[in-house]
């Protein structure tokens, strides 16, 4: 009986070294929630609530990934609701929009679609300082660690006063928590892929505003499908965020004097 159980133990080790998953396809739902400040001198001070909830599909393998939207959730990408006379409009990331990441050479390359205009945009892995607690909880069938980490950020302030809108962008540090799995030894995952040792199946940034959830996790994936998008017009991310900030003011001149709006992109 002894010569089988330890003949039984190399074959137990080769099972867990080998058998793990690192390729698949991960169905994500992410809720956001924002809070729009109205200052008005008839009303006063309103606090107006936008919640949107997105369908996302991960698709990884190779030690790469590719992030975009899941077919069955293609929406307007513009969100609009009014109330007592002041107009909200959420902008969202384009529907054809794609993250690839490869994580052999920490690189990210973002096809971006923004006003009816289509970019590309490379960058780097940026890493954050990650910091695990020790806690788990099974996710998707899957054990999960968190791991916290703190990201410097930029934040738009934008303030409604007597029907003008100003927007104002202030340095801000957003908190982020991982709970991903070692079950899929691959870095993958919204926002902060390449960062933590395993596939993330929860994401919360900023205490809940942003919430990525997996609700469905397959073996199956179309490797030829992960490759680097090449749609669009090439920029740095800092290009990328001075042409977004112009067409955004562009938009606000050529709406006014159609009621007050507020534009928010996430």
């Amino acid at each position: 009986m002894k010569k089988i159980l330890i003949a039984g133990i190399p074959v137990l080790l080769s099972c867990s070294l080998y058998g793990q998953q690192t390729s698949g396809t991960v169905m994500y739902e992410r809720t956001i929630k924002m809070q729009m400040h109205i200052s008005d001198d008839e009303q006063g001070d309103k606090v107006i609530p936008q919640t949107r909830v997105d369908r996302f599909v991960l698709s990884f393998a190779n030690n790469q990934s590719v992030w975009k939207h899941s077919d069955d959730d293609m929406q307007n990408a513009e969100t609009e609701s009014s109330s007592n006379g002041v107009h909200i409009k959420m902008i969202a990331p384009g529907l054809d929009d794609i993250t690839y990441v490869d994580f052999n050479t920490a690189h990210t390359v973002e096809q971006r679609e923004m006003f009816g205009k289509t970019f590309i945009v490379s960058d780097s892995i940026r890493k954050l300082s990650w910091k695990l607690t020790g806690e788990t909880q099974t996710l998707l069938g899957h054990i999960c660690q968190k791991a916290i980490a703190q990201k410097p950020s930029k934040r738009m302030t934008m303030n409604m006063d007597n029907g003008k809108m100003q927007r104002k962008e202030v340095d801000d540090t957003v908190s982020i928590i991982a709970w991903f799995t070692s079950d899929i030894p691959v870095p993958a995952g919204p926002e902060v892929a390449g960062q933590v040792p395993g596939l993330i199946l929860l994401l919360d940034v900023n205490d809940g505003k942003t919430l990525y959830k997996a609700v469905e996790l397959k073996e199956k994936v179309n490797a030829a499908d992960i490759k680097e998008p090449s749609k669009g017009k090439k920029v740095t991310t800092d290009q990328f965020k001075a042409e977004v900030a112009k067409m955004m003011d562009e938009m606000e001149k050529n709406n006014r004097g159609g009621g007050r709006m507020i534009r928010i992109q996430n």
